[in-house]
């Protein structure tokens, strides 16, 4: 495992405590130091990391999209035999993972883009994971995907990029509901009764259409702040939104939710929107109405 931040480290653990035998790498010291203190083997460089490891190798990185995994495979492709596997189970653009598996098929090594959804709650209950790739691949790894997921939580989706492709659009979907829940409690919040927004929350969790984890995870936060007092509407984005609305745009196909679901997200970071001051300076001038000054 290469890349051991909350999720990669946390996926080496649950590896682990599944009886594998993982070599675990990070440019941090200390990161290397916490999975070697739950049971993992640590490498203190790539080269070391390569050295131990049985042919064929398996490599999972879990490191940033775009850059971070090209250097990654570049660092690492010199010290690579022939049949070694990589898996990129972050959160890489599908046409990327496509670029890169027909590049490293000319060097003899096999790539698997491995979608991965579960957060840090996946340590616990495991990882659901959108696989592409060769089929025989897929299939010798299966072991190591068994351990990672819960009962059915993975699927070879299809060949290389498809696995991040089915990420991609889960992702694009999540936004969706996500912003659909938030725009439901704020409509109950805004009502002219005093709610109990975590007991809704509960409430609807038991046997009503939009029942989901998602609810169970509102109880929890709600539970925490009742009112959210601590938290600040600023929402980011990691991308994959970002290129569901262009794979919509390229593919002509309609995502008007999914769309103004990542737009809303941009509005959330705007402290004062000029849009909206240009909005009310031509309210002023074409009706009058009123404006409230800085």
């Amino acid at each position: 495992m290469i890349g051991l931040g909350r999720m990669g480290a946390n996926m080496t653990e649950r590896l682990v405590l599944g009886g594998h035998r993982v070599i675990s790498y990070d440019r941090s010291a200390e990161a290397v130091q916490r999975v070697v203190d739950k049971g993992a083997v640590g490498a203190h460089s790539l080269a070391d990391f390569v050295r131990q490891l049985s042919l064929p190798r398996a490599i999972w990185l879990m490191v940033p999209s775009g850059d971070p995994v090209d250097q990654s495979i570049e660092q690492l492709l010199p010290q690579l035999s022939k049949g070694d596997i990589l898996i990129d189970g972050g959160n890489s653009h599908y046409k990327d993972s496509i670029r890169r598996a027909g590049n490293l098929k000319r060097d003899g090594v096999h790539f698997i883009d491995a979608g991965t959804s579960g957060g840090i709650w996946g340590l616990k209950v495991g990882y659901c994971m959108m696989i592409g790739g060769e089929k025989e691949i897929v299939a010798r790894l299966e072991p190591i995907f068994k351990t990672l997921a819960p009962a059915d939580g993975f699927l070879h989706v299809g060949p290389s990029g498809a696995g991040h492709f089915v990420k991609m659009i889960h992702n694009g979907i999540e936004y969706g509901m996500l912003q659909a829940y938030g725009e439901g409690f704020e409509l109950l919040k805004a009502s002219q009764f005093d709610f109990d927004l975590g007991k809704i929350s509960h409430l609807w969790n038991q046997g009503s259409v939009v029942r989901s984890w998602l609810l169970e995870l509102c109880e929890s936060a709600f539970a925490k702040d009742p009112k959210l007092d601590e938290i600040k509407g600023y929402v980011q984005d990691s991308g994959e939104g970002r290129w569901t609305v262009a794979e919509a745009v390229e593919k002509g196909v309609p995502a008007p939710v999914l769309t103004l679901s990542l737009f809303a997200r941009f509005a959330s970071r705007q402290e004062d929107s000029f849009a909206a001051k240009v909005i009310a300076a031509l309210r002023n001038e074409f009706g009058g109405h009123a404006v409230k000054k800085e």
